[in-house]
């Protein structure tokens, strides 16, 4: 009974981004104190993690996908999201876009005139090359195979003598008690130095990245000005977001 009734919920933890006791009470029939008890067993298993206000299940993100793994994956809800960030950018503003295929969506959505497009994404570089619609300066430096973008001591460097005045920055995983997680430490290095550039910045993930963790910590989520994601967040990470005073939270 007892390992059917765990069963059922990490089952219905890996459709729901955070859950409260009273849920798991509801879909299990039985106490919230043996939920609470079963919990602790798989906390202490590491399958779950506790936070305040409900439990998650633990999506720990041990790998970072290819480029081409991620472009089909949740594609409409990226693109979405890339309209949205896109219509923050105002004529004559210097923008920088880090790596990854939701920021390639906002790069195809651009229409603001006489921008300036700072990324360490080869991608997005001869996207917007082609376009000739934007001034472009790609960071240099080594490149990561995996996503094609520069990394890097001279990325890092290039990025810190900007100051631009919005800043997009993607991810694998996010969530309010994690904020932004990395899976590799020279992705996580770029994007912290993303983080700390004095420019209005915005998150920009698809909700199937809520919940997930990686090894290497990038920041907070209460530092962005705003974060952008997708209808499809569940109604308790809505709920956590919302939470954050100083940060717009954007659903498309």
């Amino acid at each position: 009974m007892k390992a059917n009734r765990q069963k059922q919920i990490l089952d219905y933890l890996k459709l729901h981004n955070l859950v409260t006791v009273e849920e798991l009470s509801g879909i299990t029939g039985v106490s919230d104190a043996t939920i609470r008890r079963d919990l602790i067993t798989l906390d202490k298993s590491g399958l779950v993690y506790r936070v305040h206000g409900g439990v998650s299940l633990n999506r720990f993100v041990q790998q970072q996908p290819t480029t081409s793994q991620k472009a089909g994956q949740h594609h409409a809800e990226k693109s979405r999201i890339g309209v949205k960030a896109a219509s923050l950018v105002k004529n004559g503003s210097s923008v920088v876009l880090d790596a990854g295929t939701t920021t390639i969506e906002i790069a195809k959505n651009l229409q603001a005139e006489d921008t300036t497009v700072i990324t360490p994404d080869l991608h997005i570089g001869l996207f917007l090359t082609n376009m000739a619609r934007s001034n472009v300066i790609i960071t240099g430096g080594p490149t990561d195979n995996k996503s094609q973008s520069c990394i890097g001591s001279s990325c890092i460097e290039m990025l810190h003598s900007f100051c631009p005045s919005i800043v997009f920055m993607a991810c694998n995983s996010f969530s309010v008690s994690t904020g932004v997680t990395a899976p590799t430490y020279d992705k996580c290095q770029v994007k912290k130095a993303l983080s700390t550039l004095q420019a209005r910045l915005v998150l920009t993930a698809d909700s199937s990245k809520y919940g997930l963790s990686s090894l290497y910590k990038v920041c907070p989520l209460d530092i962005f000005d705003v974060i952008i994601t997708d209808k499809n967040l569940d109604e308790h990470a809505v709920a956590e977001l919302s939470k954050l005073e100083h940060t717009e939270l954007i659903l498309v």
